[in-house]
């Protein structure tokens, strides 16, 4: 094993005779420790996921609950379920720009543009 201030470096010495067996078991070494990084890519997964967090990004930024109806008598309930919903997505678009706030203020800490 020898150091270069910097680097680590690892050295095996192994005989002639023992070789195809030291590399049936480095490969099955390999191949176990790699096997989490060298998945085929799902393109149409990455889409679908890119989509919908699209489409989530969208609803935090647009009005989309409508309160309408009357405050008393028949449809108070439907009116009741629109007033929460609406609280619940200003709720949501809050946070998130809080969050949006923190990633522009973290990129200008470190220096990058957007």
């Amino acid at each position: 094993m020898l150091t270069n201030s910097q680097r680590l470096h690892c050295y095996t010495q192994i005989s002639p005779d023992e070789l195809p067996s030291f590399y049936t078991h480095y490969g099955t070494l390999l191949k176990s420790s790699l096997s989490l990084t060298l998945r085929k890519r799902d393109r149409k997964k990455e889409k679908s996921r890119q989509e919908q967090s699209f489409k989530r990004k969208k609803r935090m930024t647009e009005n989309i609950v409508v309160v309408d109806g009357p405050k008393r008598g028949n449809g108070r309930r439907k009116r009741q379920r629109q007033v929460k919903a609406l609280e619940k997505q200003r709720e949501s678009q809050r946070g998130f720009k809080e969050r949006e706030e923190e990633a522009e203020k973290r990129r200008r800490e470190e220096g990058r543009p957007q």
